[in-house]
């Protein structure tokens, strides 16, 4: 089988290994993290790049979550189209929904992966977190700014303690290994932010799990299958997509 993997470049290289060790012939094309702070435009530039899907193409898989609702309303045309159940790109690098879940339960957390310190886009390192919290502190004190003037005092705290409530709410910094290269150096970046914000800090193991079914074409429960004349939306429930008729 020939795959078309779509994937944000936050999982660059595990995709990369995936597709190595797959069973399948895989050609990959990656997007930068950035374009999750546009939701419409990431779902508009992910339905154009289904589209346009090689013609040997037999399957599109697509190492995207949910992104904040950012992939709801893809469609599946000529070719089936396979997603992970996931929130986000944190569930991929985790390996599970449930262990996204417990991890959520149990701290707000920040968190880091090799990955996006290697392909650093003017973000500071934060794979999940948000985008003002990713910024230097005159980076935030220009944001604010720039809201003051465009929005007013009232609107520009607001919308600051939305954005950038990072500062206040998160307790603890998560380095997730994925073991796929020499990590130390990113590791070592993660640890000296997490001081810096006064954050706790822990290292965990991630796990491939998640991008090898994927990628292996093992579509099994953990994955969505749209079929074509199907979109994909919120399913609001643990499976946390669904597949309904396009409109």
């Amino acid at each position: 089988m020939r795959l078309f993997a779509i994937a944000c470049d936050v999982v660059a290289r595990p995709v990369y290994l995936c597709a190595a060790r797959s069973p399948h012939v895989v050609d990959i094309r990656l997007f930068e993290r950035g374009l999750h702070n546009e939701p419409k435009n990431l779902r508009d530039r992910l339905q154009e790049a289904i589209d346009e899907a090689p013609a040997s193409a037999e399957a599109v898989v697509l190492g995207y979550g949910l992104c904040g609702g950012a992939t709801a309303g893809i469609r599946a045309r000529g070719v089936p189209v396979i997603l992970p159940r996931a929130h986000d790109c944190i569930t991929l690098f985790l390996g599970a929904r449930e262990r996204y879940m417990e991890e959520h339960a149990r701290v707000s957390t920040y968190w880091y992966v090799s990955d996006q310190l290697e392909r650093n886009d003017g973000y500071r390192a934060g794979a999940g977190g948000l985008a003002v919290g990713s910024d230097t502190d005159d980076q935030i004190e220009a944001t604010r700014a720039e809201y003051v003037a465009k929005y007013g005092e009232d609107n520009a705290d607001y919308l600051m303690e939305v954005l950038g409530g990072w500062r206040v709410h998160y307790g603890r910094a998560a380095f997730v290994s994925m073991g796929v290269s020499d990590e130390s150096t990113s590791e070592a970046a993660a640890r000296d932010e997490a001081e810096r914000r006064g954050w706790a800090f822990e290292r965990m193991e991630g796990s491939m799990v998640l991008l090898r079914k994927l990628i292996d074409g093992d579509w099994d429960d953990d994955m969505l299958t749209l079929r074509p004349g199907e979109q994909l939306a919120m399913s609001y429930d643990d499976g946390v997509v669904k597949a309904v008729p396009a409109g």
